[in-house]
């Protein structure tokens, strides 16, 4: 504590010692603040000595400060910094999605500490040549997005959807809210470009909105009449990661208000086994079978079936390993750290933010509302055992596995013996597949 005291010290003593000495001091080409003549004999070579190193010194200590954070800080710089503190906070106290919120709430600190811009420092995230600016080039140029989805793939069992195939109509009814959200940015006033990034919060899958965001928000492209995009992939990231996040807070409220009680009790008949042929071929049709359905999503889920035929394969078990653990942890690490870091303040506090942290939470509650109606629709022409615990339908969305989680939470409320973890992981994983679907037809469209 004393040596943080004397450090906090020794900085204010320089600040206050700096409004001692002219900021904008300069020794100029004709020596006139500087010129010594003879009629200045008093002054010996001594005091001239002495003189010049007490201006030196107040120069360069007026040059710290003029570059330190201090002179440099804005409103806007605070307001972010404290957002980097609640990610933290939140991450730590709460156990919101540490894994996401500690490297992005880092990510924001860094991005937002104050520096001199233009002063050829190179620190900043979209300075060319920082080396945040390199780690950033595999968000712009859509690098990690699919290489999360390669460790998702192989830590992913797809056996509650293989056997019960009719729950991934759960997950594809939840990706109404992409849509409505596309069209709700379209009437604010968003290039169509931009709307598509944005819509895509709506299925709560951050990996698939910096991929989307940086092919169309990505302040690069230009449409037809000649304008440029904006860089909306800093709001887009966050917005996505933090609803993600949220997901325990924002869905038991809807599940409650959209299903009573007598629904919320219903049981499920338990999943039927699966057997190991059934795993591989999952995998392989499935890229197949999306992939003409749309070829653009082919970077997600291309990575994402690839990484679950190396774990159900069983032959390739340290390629698996590798890619569901030590690979994706880096690529997390790195991900977070940026996509924070990009949220610079002169950046990221805008108008256009604003909003699109407005309609990411509207999407994302749309997109719960979504499933959670077309479970009970199916439930319409489902009889006896056959029936469905709508709550499992809130797992559309593609959170995994925490929406599932949640529905399982919610059941056991109701019942303590009413376990739906399993049946709710079919939409979940339907709803990772789902998402990025619709970000590949997007994409197409709209590019």
């Amino acid at each position: 504590m004393k040596k943080l005291l004397t450090v906090i010290g020794i900085i204010s003593i320089l600040g206050l010692l700096s409004f001692a000495f002219p900021k904008t001091f300069e020794i100029t080409g004709t020596g006139t603040e500087k010129e010594i003549t003879a009629q200045d004999g008093n002054v010996s070579g001594s005091n001239q000595a002495d003189e010049m190193t007490q201006t030196d010194a107040g120069k360069g200590i007026s040059k710290f400060f003029r570059y330190s954070g201090f002179a440099n800080a804005t409103p806007g710089h605070l307001v972010m910094l404290l957002v980097g503190l609640v990610f933290i906070f939140l991450a730590i106290r709460f156990e919101y999605e540490p894994l996401l919120l500690i490297p992005i709430g880092v990510g924001i600190l860094i991005g937002n500490i104050p520096f001199m811009l233009e002063s050829g420092l190179k620190l900043g995230i979209y300075e060319e040549g920082s080396v945040m600016n390199y780690l950033y080039f595999g968000v712009t140029a859509g690098i990690y997005p699919p290489l999360i989805f390669l460790g998702i793939g192989a830590m992913t069992d797809f056996s509650s959807l293989i056997s019960n195939p009719r729950l991934m109509l759960l997950g594809a009814a939840a990706q109404v809210g992409i849509f409505i959200t596309f069209i709700g940015a379209l009437i604010l006033g968003f290039y169509p470009a931009e709307a598509g990034a944005i819509g895509i919060i709506g299925g709560a899958d951050g990996p698939t909105a910096i991929f989307l965001s940086s092919k169309l928000a990505n302040g690069i492209n230009i449409l037809p009449d000649g304008t440029t995009v904006r860089n909306l992939i800093g709001p887009i990231a966050i917005a996505a990661y933090s609803y993600m996040a949220l997901v325990p807070v924002i869905q038991p409220p809807i599940m409650r208000l959209l299903t009573n009680k007598k629904e919320r009790l219903i049981k499920m008949k338990p999943p039927r086994a699966v057997t190991k042929l059934e795993k591989i071929l999952f995998p392989i049709i499935g890229l197949l079978l999306t992939a003409f359905i749309s070829p653009s999503s082919l970077p997600l889920l291309g990575m994402l079936f690839f990484g679950n035929l190396l774990k159900e394969s069983g032959v390739t078990k340290r390629l698996a390993d590798t890619a569901r653990n030590s690979m994706i942890d880096i690529v997390t690490i790195l991900l977070g750290l940026t996509v924070g870091a990009s949220t610079q303040a002169d950046v990221f506090l805008t108008e256009q933010s604003m909003l699109i942290f407005v309609l990411g939470a509207l999407s994302f509650m749309v997109a719960t509302a979504g499933g959670l109606i077309f479970a009970k629709v199916m439930n319409l022409f489902l009889r006896g055992e056959n029936k469905i615990n709508p709550l499992i339908g809130a797992a559309g969305v593609s959170a995994v596995p925490d929406s599932a989680r949640v529905v399982q939470t919610m059941g056991l409320k109701e019942d303590p013996n009413n376990h739906l973890l399993m049946h709710a992981m079919a939409p979940n994983v339907s709803g990772v597949i789902g998402s990025a679907v619709a970000a590949g037809i997007l994409l197409s469209f709209l590019l």
